[in-house]
């Protein structure tokens, strides 16, 4: 059986299975924000290989100047290390005041529709 404990001073002890839980919750945690951030890395280097091997022919005209068609290609995938942080201050604000829930939903219909 698991026990919480409130001391005189007023903080808590846990013992027993509860402290098990949470030590599992962490590591739980901890794993999912690793993977999270393994695939949004590879996801920024599979975008910046191509902004720099094929966008530059594909999307901007690489005949008339091949190093501006580069720089544009290149241009669009800084963007994204500006758009990143403002986006959190934005939908952080918004999240604290909405709740978490409706701004993810919010954020993905806009990903979605956009």
């Amino acid at each position: 059986m698991t026990a919480v404990t409130l001391t005189a001073d007023g903080t808590t002890s846990v013992g027993g299975k509860a402290k098990a839980m949470v030590r599992d919750s962490v590591k739980t945690v901890i794993a999912a924000s690793m993977v999270g951030t393994a695939i949004e890395f590879y996801d920024f280097y599979a975008y910046g290989t191509a902004a720099a091997n094929y966008f530059p022919r594909i999307f901007f005209s690489a005949k008339d100047n091949p190093t501006v068609a580069l720089l544009m290609s290149l241009l669009t995938f800084a963007i994204a290390f500006i758009a990143r942080p403002l986006g959190s201050l934005i939908f952080g604000h918004f999240g604290d005041r909405m709740g978490r829930k409706t701004t993810l939903v919010v954020s993905l219909m806009t990903m979605g529709v956009g």
